[in-house]
């Protein structure tokens, strides 16, 4: 699975007593110091990840910077379906990322998105 953010980083957080281990987006950057900044949402402000005390380090994400049409395009695979059989799906859309990276974006039958990075293979749009 991959994590897409605006800015293209993520803070890792090791968890303190009181709070579980967790992934946040990186929001803006302090354009003083340079430091990354999340939202507190208990605050209901920006603050500078070494304000946290478990603060561990930064991660590079997905930078999207397009989206564009499915295509036609199926995302299949052997023994996701029922009993562990086939399962196909249409790809919805490709998010493209600042790396030019693609991504197929998939959506099931009850209209659940998610990426098909998992997938066994991509099928092409079916020739008429």
């Amino acid at each position: 699975m991959h994590y897409f953010n605006g800015t293209g980083w993520l803070a890792m957080f090791t968890g303190t007593e009181t709070m579980m281990a967790r992934t946040v987006d990186v929001d803006a950057w302090d354009t003083a110091t340079g430091v990354a900044l999340v939202v507190d949402p208990q605050r209901g402000t920006r603050r500078p990840v070494t304000d946290y005390p478990d603060f561990s380090h930064l991660e590079q994400a997905d930078q999207v910077v397009a989206a564009i049409p499915g295509g036609g395009w199926r995302a299949h695979w052997k023994d996701e379906g029922p009993e562990n059989g086939p399962l196909t799906e249409q790809v919805l859309a490709w998010l493209v990322t600042s790396k030019g990276r693609t991504t197929p974006i998939t959506v099931d039958k009850h209209g659940h998105v998610d990426d098909a990075d998992s997938a066994d293979r991509l099928l092409p749009p079916e020739e008429e």
